[in-house]
């Protein structure tokens, strides 16, 4: 949804923006804000681990707890409840899910497992995608909302092709919303990656850039078996890998569909007005 002017979008009846960038970039900031404006939020990372992977995060939780006898005779008698306290502030539930590959014994998954795990993310994250259209009608029909936001994970960019105007989620997204890239500095990375060591976000690759990392790491750190490896260790190098390989991609996603701001200029957006006068300089900035 590219406009012929910075006009045609201020003056239309109803907005509805797409928002992608690395995790941690702020568009969970930009969407909290918004809904305090009157904006419908739609947490994309929200959906995927509450319709689509929820089951899968709570019979993990169950797993776990069958493996302490006091617990597992309350679960065997349903004596007791487990379930998922996920939000759009709070993703623990899905990353724990997630988790990252390596040493059991730290807490890591077998590989296979992690493989396994990560496919079923990916068809979730495609689905929560596609749902964009329907919430955004739900959001005007049932609360009266003409404003909306789709605030997506990092992982977006890995679920499609961002060349090709007919991908499937490529197409849903921009017929029903605008697409804008927020963009980070190298400053920013950096502290991405700080960011991430201490509070890790569900993390979604490529099915070879997983495997082509993991045997890079293995062969850095003199690493044969796959038990051997620090999940913690691969986590944060991985990330900063992923990182590093996904800013050209979303780059050439907003120059082929869609505008990009600064991550350090939505930074000082204080509410939806501000916000939509830098998506009106954003679309300038492209028509020049």
């Amino acid at each position: 949804m590219l406009f012929t002017s910075a006009d045609e979008f201020l003056k239309a009846p109803r907005h509805a923006v797409t928002v992608f960038g690395m995790a941690g970039v702020g568009k969970t900031r930009l969407a909290a804000l918004l809904r305090k404006n009157h904006w419908f939020h739609y947490s994309v990372d929200y959906r995927i681990g509450t319709r689509y992977m929820g089951e899968f995060i709570v019979d993990n939780f169950k797993a776990e707890a069958m493996k302490v006898p006091f617990l597992r005779d309350l679960l065997r008698s349903d004596s007791i409840k487990i379930d998922s306290n996920i939000s759009f502030a709070n993703l623990d539930p899905l990353s724990s899910y997630l988790g990252r590959p390596g040493n059991t014994k730290k807490g890591g998954l077998p590989l296979a497992e992690y493989q396994r795990r990560q496919e079923q993310h990916r068809v979730a994250e495609i689905a929560a995608l596609q749902d964009v259209p329907l919430f955004i009608e739900r959001a005007a029909a049932l609360y009266g909302y003409d404003n909306f936001i789709a605030d997506t994970g990092g992982s977006l960019i890995e679920v499609i092709d961002h060349d090709d105007a007919n991908d499937p989620v490529v197409k849903t997204l921009t017929a029903s919303t605008t697409l804008l890239y927020i963009r980070g500095t190298e400053k920013d990375a950096a502290e991405l990656i700080r960011r991430f060591t201490e509070s890790p976000k569900p993390m979604y690759y490529r099915p070879e850039f997983l495997v082509a990392k993991w045997n890079e790491y293995k062969q850095i750190n003199g690493i044969e078996a796959d038990e051997a490896v620090d999940p913690d260790g691969f986590g944060a190098w991985g990330f900063e890998a992923l990182l590093h390989d996904r800013l050209p991609r979303y780059q050439k996603l907003a120059e082929n569909f869609g505008y990009t701001v600064e991550a350090s200029d939505l930074a000082t957006v204080r509410d939806g007005d501000e916000f939509l006068d830098l998506m009106a300089s954003a679309i300038e900035a492209r028509m020049r």
